[in-house]
């Protein structure tokens, strides 16, 4: 069974379909590249994916079990994931406080005990600290843990954004343009990091970007959205070259 199975999903914002009948197949383990020119309803297709949006018709499952039309808090504690083409990291907080707000799906201790400070809140912050750190060194951070994040270069808020969606434990990471605003020695340290990510938390991966040679670099399929629907899928070397996708990106 595939790890997600998206059927005829679709959104319409009045008259206006913005996703229509979109069919998505993602195997587990897979790191599979959405892309298509500026409006074609990818960040659209996130947005159902994750919840903050509901579908107007169709469906999607993970794992075999539907989520279409659940809350984005169901959703997550489901295993679904996501990073924002804008980051949206909370600036007045430390680093490792943003990543520990990722780890609070798995917290075991009641709001009594930490209230009281019991002992299970003590052992259940212990380990949540040390996740956090383990988290942040994948991507270089561990030396600013109690940096405030706003005090971060871009590209940094970038990897803490990723790290923070990692702690939810996700089955399926969504990462919305994550390479947006990088110049390319931190585009080709942002390709090892995903695939280090997907090897070591064994998470299947679905981006949308518009870096070609990233997207070339680490995707295995590829589907091309245009105007809300599929123009085409199929392996990266195939669809690049394929001439309605560069008509769609470039014009006639």
């Amino acid at each position: 069974m595939a790890l997600l199975e998206v059927k005829n999903l679709g959104i319409a914002f009045g008259g206006l379909k913005a996703v229509d009948n979109l069919n998505l197949t993602i195997e587990k383990g897979q790191l599979y590249g959405l892309i298509g020119p500026n409006g074609a309803g990818k960040t659209t297709v996130f947005n159902m994916l994750t919840g903050v949006y509901k579908p107007t018709n169709g469906y999607f499952q993970l794992d075999g079990e539907k989520l279409s039309g659940k809350s984005p808090i169901e959703i997550n504690k489901k295993g679904i994931a996501r990073t924002f083409q804008n980051i949206r990291l909370f600036g007045n907080m430390s680093i490792i406080d943003n990543v520990k707000l990722g780890l609070n799906n798995h917290q075991k201790y009641t709001v009594i005990e930490g209230i009281l400070r019991l002992p299970r809140y003590h052992k259940e912050e212990k380990a949540m600290n040390e996740r956090a750190m383990e988290l942040l060194s994948v991507f270089g951070l561990e030396k600013d843990a109690d940096t405030l994040a706003s005090n971060l270069p871009y590209g940094k808020q970038r990897k803490l954004e990723i790290a923070r969606a990692l702690a939810t434990e996700p089955k399926l990471l969504l990462l919305d343009e994550p390479a947006a605003g990088m110049n390319p020695n931190e585009t080709a340290e942002l390709m090892e990091t995903i695939q280090l990510v997907r090897k070591k938390y064994d998470v299947t991966i679905l981006l949308i970007e518009h870096d070609m040679k990233l997207v070339s670099g680490i995707c295995e399929e590829l589907m091309v959205l245009n105007f809300g629907t599929e123009l085409t899928h199929g392996k990266p070397e195939v669809v690049l070259n394929n001439p309605e996708v560069i008509t769609a990106y470039l014009g006639e």
